[in-house]
């Protein structure tokens, strides 16, 4: 493959901290690169520097040997409240639209149009105040693939996603042939897009090309052979050591080299590899509990007229492993709230045990005074030294931290109180892997209570053995099992359901026009009785049966027009707005058809 880009001698620091230094790497065109490193080690920093919108500090060189476009989606998308969707779509990609000719735009718009869709995304004409922090980072996605680039940069493209819009990434990305690097903490994710692992180590840059598990084995052989080679030098040193020490009249006269070289062997000697990890070990032993945790009889809450839990009753048990998993905006972090007393139901008790002791890890709810400092935070320093916060840190200020050095510390204070019910809101963000791996395999140890909201599949099906299904409209289905057995009852049904969907709409297309109203009724009447459906149900299922091919056929037509390249940009504009409505009607109809065909 062709290489796109050089990076020769780039460098980043920040005070006396020096992230990475003169470091050389080439990104060839197909590459899928998943960047991975231990928080506060420079990633976001790089990605910065390659899209642009950052500079190395010594100057360096990156080259892009064709003439490519790049796309780069932040961690965090910077929007204006005041703008609907389609609004600050068009504002934050200007620089990119204002290049393009006019078929690319009516591509550009098509794409959005197919992209909001698959994203579910709803009316672009929504404000973007109006949505949740899953539905903005389903925006900043929707927008860069919309753009079709070429080399595309993204940092933890998976973050506040539900599980549903992930999987539709990982799809997208997988057929696409644009060339990849991005930081992600999602090991499913990453083995299913990335055909290659970067590692940003020790201020250095490796290349393993193959999966996860691939680099894990060859990066042991790696420091393996470096510790083989530095125990070498070590035998080598104490030699010298003992020439040093036998001859000091000689060392004024001659042989200054071998000094000079047994200088250079102890530096050496002192670099063996020890890989610095975080250690739980005795931090967070969960307290004593009592036989009642929580106790929920018929609970249900109402947020802005809509139903987020409706008649929910569940005792949870000691040592219970919890999944709580769902589309974003379904009440999941509204049901913890309600668990820990944040919030009251509006009808229905929620029974807490007497010895109950939890620990809340909020989604957002990293609260520190940006001017305190480590130490202000937590005074223990063995509990800091064991989470990676070593003597020299101690006095850095919360806002110098990384976003995953935060959460490192937002968790050890979490876990500092010794909590007999652990509740974890998406604690998979911005924690690097190794830390995600010591995090799971405390959590399969801890002896309390687990209640975690995720959409981290790789986490959950390592730490939970219980899922919670939230389902929208109030709807909460128990399912006993791992996660990743779960999606696969759901995508073989979901499966089933297309298909059959699929079936009926090409069938009452090919009756149409070859059948006359009498014909269609008498036709249907015996399946109207079959089907056990009201007759207001059956109308209406009739009624969907002949509307869903219509709509295909104005959404072929739509796409059509788009792509013809003579409409002027306003004209785009609007017909992407026709086909978004065109689109929702379709996915309206097609769930409420199979809501009826479950009633058969």
């Amino acid at each position: 493959m062709p290489s796109y880009l050089q990076i020769e001698n780039i460098s980043k620091s920040y005070g006396p901290k020096v992230l990475f230094e003169n470091i050389a790497f080439n990104i060839n065109e197909g590459d899928k690169i998943a960047l991975i490193a231990p928080n506060g080690t420079g990633k976001t920093s790089l990605l910065r520097i390659l899209a642009g919108e950052d500079k190395s500090d010594s100057g360096g060189r990156i080259i892009f040997l064709k003439d490519i476009s790049i796309a780069f989606l932040e961690q965090d998308y910077s929007y204006d409240p005041t703008l609907s969707i389609s609004e600050q779509i068009h504002a934050h990609a200007a620089p990119h639209l204002q290049k393009m000719h006019e078929d690319r735009l009516a591509r550009f718009e098509v794409k959005l149009a197919e992209l909001s869709g698959t994203f579910r995304l709803g009316s672009l004409s929504r404000r973007m105040d109006s949505l949740s922090g899953g539905e903005v980072k389903r925006v900043a996605l929707c927008e860069m693939l919309a753009l079709e680039a070429e080399f595309f940069i993204m940092d933890e493209p998976t973050n506040h996603l539900d599980i549903e819009a992930i999987e539709a990434l990982e799809q997208i990305l997988g057929r696409s042939r644009c060339t990849l690097l991005m930081v992600t903490h999602d090991r499913y994710f990453l083995d299913r897009v990335c055909n290659t692992v970067m590692e940003l180590d020790r201020g250095s840059v490796y290349l393993y090309r193959g999966n996860y598990q691939n680099y894990l084995e060859k990066r042991s052989e790696r420091i393996a052979n470096y510790n083989a080679e530095t125990d070498k030098v070590r035998n080598l040193l104490r030699r010298e050591l003992e020439w040093i020490h036998a001859t000091p009249c000689a060392r004024t006269g001659k042989a200054k080299y071998r000094i000079n070289a047994f200088h250079e062997l102890s530096e050496r000697a002192s670099q063996a590899y020890v890989t610095k990890q975080i250690s739980l070990d005795g931090v967070g032993s969960a307290s004593r509990l009592g036989n009642k945790i929580i106790n929920c009889k018929s609970v249900s809450y109402y947020w802005e007229g809509q139903c987020m839990l409706d008649s929910f009753t569940y005792n949870f048990q000691r040592c219970d492993k919890i999944g709580i998993v769902g589309r974003n905006g379904v009440g999941k972090s509204t049901f913890l709230d309600l668990l820990t007393g944040a919030l009251e139901p509006q009808s229905g008790i929620i029974d807490r045990g007497e010895s109950l002791r939890i620990g809340y890890y909020h989604q957002e709810g990293i609260s520190f005074d940006p001017g305190d400092t480590v130490l202000d935070i937590c005074p223990d320093t063995r509990l800091l030294g064991r989470f990676l916060f070593p003597h020299d840190m101690l006095s850095t200020r919360i806002d110098k931290l990384s976003g995953g050095e935060k959460r490192r510390l937002y968790l050890l204070t979490i876990l500092m109180k010794e909590p007999n019910l652990l509740i974890l809101d998406e604690p998979t963000n911005d924690l690097d892997i190794v830390t995600l791996n010591i995090l799971e395999e405390f959590l399969n140890d801890y002896k309390g209570s687990l209640i975690v909201v995720s959409h981290d599949r790789h986490f959950l099906d390592r730490v939970v053995d219980h899922l919670l299904v939230f389902c929208g409209e109030g709807k909460v289905k128990d399912f006993v099992g791992k996660f990743s057995e779960y999606r696969s009852y759901i995508k073989d049904y979901e499966a089933s359901q297309k298909a059959a969907a699929k079936a009926v709409a090409q069938s009452a297309a090919q009756k149409s026009g070859a059948q006359d109203s009498s014909s269609r009724n008498q036709s249907r009447e015996p399946a109207r009785k079959e089907r056990k459906l009201s007759w207001k149900e059956s109308r209406e299922l009739e009624a969907i049966e002949a509307r869903l091919p219509q709509l295909e056929e104005s959404k072929a037509e739509l796409e059509k027009t788009m792509s013809s390249g003579l409409l002027a940009y306003d004209k785009l504009q609007e017909c992407s707005s026709r086909i978004q409505a065109v689109m929702d009607e379709i996915n309206e109809l097609e769930m409420r058809w199979m809501e009826l065909q479950e009633k058969l």
